[in-house]
């Protein structure tokens, strides 16, 4: 039976007496604050899209029934063109080092991960109702979370070359981008969304999103704060401009992370690498397949070569192995940059069939998240941003046209 949103309320509304609230919330949060909502069916459509070259329009309602159904996509409307500039202009492929080569800048940096940083963020972040990007809640944290960057910058002593502000959204929750200029601006991406979605009723029922993607977002708070412990990032020694990203409404078909590289196809922004953090706690159902703990190289829709120079990063510097995985088409936010043909990577906490089962609905909470595990993705982070910094993609790229001209 196909239930809407509007019916399922009218089921509800007997069971909350005006009232919805979740176990241990502080704050209640007025089911119908002003006055018992219209529940007629929002006749909305949207363009979605489901594979390349496959599109429908829908509603909203349709939109969640096909993420309950496992369904990812790119919700296309406000930007049916991306890609097209990339698609009509001959690039070359970019080219990643064969191997990582800054161990002795890194490793000391490593140390000073806290997985006790993340966890405290973590606890913040996750106490808001919903981080739904349509509610007020999603904006309240948006904003939270900005003040954080903020506050890393400040305490780091970069408020005179690091920057961080939002990027606006018509649908109220921004997203975040923190730059960290160097020699030039071709620019290293790192990525995770900032919203969570309960799926049956997004704008009312909890969606704490602990692992779907808070914590994806502490992992690369976490890593941003200890990369500012460099004195040679600071200064803009490297080669390339860093930049971290928290996307809003990734949930609602990567609406945030395509209006951003949309933007940045537009002006011809040099992105040389994009790697996506998209739940980084949950080892559960790993260990209870008898599988080593280990973390999900995403191989499908993403740039083999990248891929590959992150495999590398994985073996140098985490303490637990990876493992090639899948999850399909417009899995994360990775995929706006590739379509903005831009080299994207992804990297999930598990392989991909024992990722966490709790994600978007009540029960996605802290106590199912591993920081141990969350600290291997931030010193994955950490090192890939780093390593990527200070390559000379010139002097590469130069080098490879070399080779291929001797054959």
């Amino acid at each position: 039976m196909k239930v809407t949103n509007a019916s399922l309320l009218t089921l509800l509304l007997p069971a909350v007496s005006g009232r919805f609230f979740e176990h241990g919330e502080s704050d209640h949060v007025m089911l119908y604050p002003n006055g018992r909502p219209d529940t007629s069916k929002d006749t909305t459509k949207y363009h979605i899209e489901l594979s390349p070259g496959e599109t429908r329009w829908v509603t909203e309602d349709e939109k969640w029934e096909l993420r309950r159904n496992g369904q990812r996509f790119f919700d296309i409307t406000d930007h049916p063109d991306l890609g097209t500039l990339s698609a009509s202009t001959a690039s070359k492929k970019t080219v990643f080092p064969k191997k990582p080569t800054l161990q002795k800048e890194i490793t000391p940096l490593l140390k000073n991960l806290s997985k006790s940083q993340m966890e405290d963020h973590l606890t913040t972040f996750t106490s808001f109702h919903t981080r739904y990007y349509r509610s007020d809640y999603g904006r309240q944290s948006s904003e939270w979370l900005l003040a954080q960057v903020n506050d890393i910058i400040k305490t780091s002593g970069a408020e005179g070359s690091v920057s961080a502000k939002h990027f606006k959204h018509a649908w109220g929750q921004n997203s975040i981008i923190a730059t960290v200029p160097g020699k030039t601006n071709s620019t290293v991406v790192i990525g995770a969304h900032q919203d969570s979605i309960n799926l049956w009723l997004p704008s009312v029922l909890a969606a704490p999103g602990a692992d779907d993607d808070g914590s994806g977002t502490v992992t690369i708070l976490e890593a941003f704060r200890v990369l500012l412990q460099s004195q040679d990032i600071i200064k803009g020694k490297q080669e390339n401009t860093l930049e971290f990203h928290w996307y809003s409404a990734e949930e609602g078909g990567l609406l945030g992370s395509q209006a951003i590289f949309s933007s940045y196809e537009k002006a011809g922004r040099d992105v040389k690498a994009m790697l996506q953090q998209d739940m980084t706690g949950f080892v559960t159902r790993t260990l209870d397949a008898g599988k080593v703990e280990s973390v999900g190289v995403i191989v499908d829709f993403v740039d083999p070569n990248l891929t590959e120079f992150i495999k590398k990063v994985i073996v140098e510097y985490c303490d637990i192995p990876f493992v090639e995985t899948k999850c399909g088409y417009a899995c994360s936010d990775h995929a706006s940059a590739s379509k903005a043909g831009y080299p994207s990577a992804f990297v999930i906490e598990s392989a991909f069939e024992y990722s966490d089962n709790h994600i978007h609905s009540t029960e996605d909470l802290i106590k199912y998240l591993s920081f141990d595990h969350m600290l291997q993705h931030a010193r994955l982070t950490l090192a890939f941003g780093y390593e990527l910094a200070f390559t000379d993609f010139a002097k590469l790229e130069k080098g490879s046209s070399s080779s291929m001209g001797d054959l």
